[in-house]
């Protein structure tokens, strides 16, 4: 039998502020202009979030019914996460600390259990510029795969996909990023998924491909990662997101992904087993102060890489209520499993 379950969440209290700070201080080493800024103000921005999530085919104790990221819960008003980001340039050199406090920032960094302060580094890297088309990244940065971020009120829907929810969240290394028109090349090197930090040698190559039309209406989005985890482990995963805007009013958004996994065993890798998944968001926002996203997913595991031993269809319909810097979102889901997965 195939078991459903339905939930209703809102998003409350996702805002966005900046604020730009300049300082004179100085010492009497030298006389200085305080009429000249020697370099821009430090931006800063930050956001807030919580929900309430009610799944109409609970069980009274025990499953919560959830797979994916963030919003693990049941009849319970949550804390999402509190974020302040700091970016400042200066001159061909920009640096980036964005913070994240509580649970779906912890689970955002969910390797780094053995270094609790790191919990609260969502992103923390340095970029050099030497021409206009070039730029070298270094640190830990949210990954390039998928159209879903972990900041709440930058996406669309307040629950996460499968597809975000099994791809990486984060890379840490460095990157080379060369423009050419609208097109885009990226190719670096950074630790095995998700990991802050890590003593093992092996690494993995992360790449892109991103270009679009002239007129911006269509664009993609082509992405890789591989790798070594360890000495009997290695993956190779793709992603492509592309975007198709009918209007400023209204695009579609379509996001497939595909993880090959291999197991080495008596001196021999075994041959790739994998799951794959595809998802299409409708976007609509008719009026400036709402919007609605329908977003359909399939993900597909027959061959029980993660545990699902199976299929899973989900469709999720969000409203998208802005006032001022406030957002809400109020949202309807539908999980449908091929197998007995939820209780």
């Amino acid at each position: 039998m195939v078991k459903n379950f339905k939930m209703l969440l809102i998003a409350l209290g996702s805002f966005v502020f900046a604020q730009g700070q300049d300082s004179t201080k100085t010492t009497t080493a030298a006389p200085v202009d305080f009429t000249k800024k020697t370099s821009p103000p430090v931006t800063i921005t930050g956001s807030v979030d919580g929900y309430y999530r009610y799944n109409f085919n609970a069980p009274k104790k025990g499953a919560t019914n959830n797979y994916t990221s963030f919003t693990n819960s049941q009849n319970s008003v949550e804390l999402g996460m509190a974020s302040i980001r700091a970016d400042h340039s200066f001159g061909k050199v920009s640096a980036t600390a964005d913070l994240g406090f509580g649970r779906r920032a912890e689970e955002f960094s969910y390797n780094d259990g053995a270094h609790p302060t790191l919990f609260a580094v969502k992103q923390l890297f340095v970029t050099y510029s030497p021409a206009s088309n070039l730029k070298f990244t270094a640190g830990k940065w949210a990954t390039h795969f998928d159209c879903e971020v972990p900041d709440a009120y930058l996406d669309r829907n307040y629950s996460m996909s499968y597809l975000f929810s099994y791809g990486p969240f984060f890379h840490t290394g460095l990157k080379a990023e060369l423009t050419a028109g609208k097109s885009l090349f990226m190719l670096g090197v950074a630790n095995p998924t998700d990991y802050t930090t890590t003593t093992d040698p092996y690494k993995y190559i992360i790449a892109q491909f991103a270009s679009g039309t002239k007129d911006d209406k269509f664009k993609f989005y082509l992405n890789y990662q591989g790798g070594k985890s360890n000495d009997t482990f290695r993956v190779h995963a793709f992603n492509l997101t592309a975007i198709y805007a009918f209007s400023p009013q209204f695009n579609i958004t379509s996001n497939s992904s595909v993880k090959f996994l291999q197991n080495k065993t008596a001196g021999q890798w075994n041959s790739s087993q994998k799951w794959w998944g595809s998802a299409l968001y409708l976007n609509a926002d008719p009026v400036s102060w709402f919007g609605w996203t329908l977003r359909g997913e399939y993900f597909d595991d027959k061959e029980n890489v993660l545990g699902f031993n199976g299929n899973v269809f989900e469709a999720t319909l969000s409203g998208r209520f802005g006032v001022s810097n406030l957002t809400i979102i109020p949202e309807l889901r539908l999980d449908n499993g091929s197998q007995e997965i939820f209780f």
